[in-house]
């Protein structure tokens, strides 16, 4: 499965700094394809469909990718549960199965879109943009929390009274997650599902990498963090 937020804050209530969530970002729920890119889209990643559903309910993303044959719970038996709750949230199928009762099937489901194996990257990509646009989410707005402004679409983070900083694509997705849940306290396995984006993909110490690197750019004193703190037995935090 896949999501995508394009870092817009349609917020469906994801953007917490207002609920800090709620603001509009264009998150893909899906793909490695999907991942922080000039398209600012931020992919979120499952592996089976109950890890799907469990994304969806979370993060509530502003597009859902889901393969047809996805393990433990098919993608359809996922947008069955997505449409029978009322979600409306634009869906596209991806399947080896291009028969035309596949199709209809799937379609008369609630998908909004179905596209068969094998397709390219860019065509993928396009589809994508082109639901969001149907959606009215197109448009990355910045998310913030306290004195961070975190432009998704440009990779750039801006901190009251300092300059600019440009980050990566991981240092950005970890930055994502944090400032959508400001003040709260993360677990490990969360911010490296998020990041990596398939479970086992990241680990404890390539996250503990990856904020040493971030520490470095965000905060006056590395050493001594005041803003992306470690939470003793949970995580890691922004503290606005």
């Amino acid at each position: 499965m896949t999501s995508a937020r394009a870092s817009s804050s349609r917020c469906r209530s994801r953007a917490r700094h207002e609920d800090p969530c709620r603001r509009r970002r264009s998150r893909v729920a899906g793909l490695d394809s999907l991942r922080p890119s000039p398209s600012g889209l931020l992919r979120l990643g499952a592996s089976d469909g109950r890890e799907a559903q469990e994304i969806w309910q979370r993060e509530r993303p502003d597009l859902v990718i889901l393969d047809v044959n996805l393990p433990r719970q098919s993608g359809l038996e996922v947008l069955r549960a997505m449409r029978t709750r009322g979600d409306a949230t634009p869906v596209m199928m991806l399947t080896v199965r291009a028969s035309e009762e596949d199709q209809v099937g799937a379609l008369d489901l609630g998908a909004d879109d179905y596209l068969t194996k094998p397709f390219s990257p860019r065509t993928l990509l396009a589809r994508v943009r082109a639901r969001l646009r149907r959606a009215g989410i197109e448009k990355p707005a910045p998310l913030e929390a306290g004195g961070f402004a975190l432009d998704i679409e440009r990779l750039v983070l801006s901190i009251a009274g300092r300059e600019a900083v440009t980050l990566t694509p991981l240092e950005c997705r970890l930055v994502q997650l944090l400032l959508a849940n400001a003040g709260q306290p993360l677990p490990v396995e969360r911010l490296t599902a998020h990041v990596w984006g398939w479970r086992g993909a990241g680990d404890k110490q390539l996250l503990k990498q990856l904020v040493h690197r971030l520490r470095q750019k965000i905060e006056a004193d590395p050493a001594a963090p005041r803003s992306l703190v470690t939470v003793p037995g949970v995580g890691y935090a922004l503290d606005v």
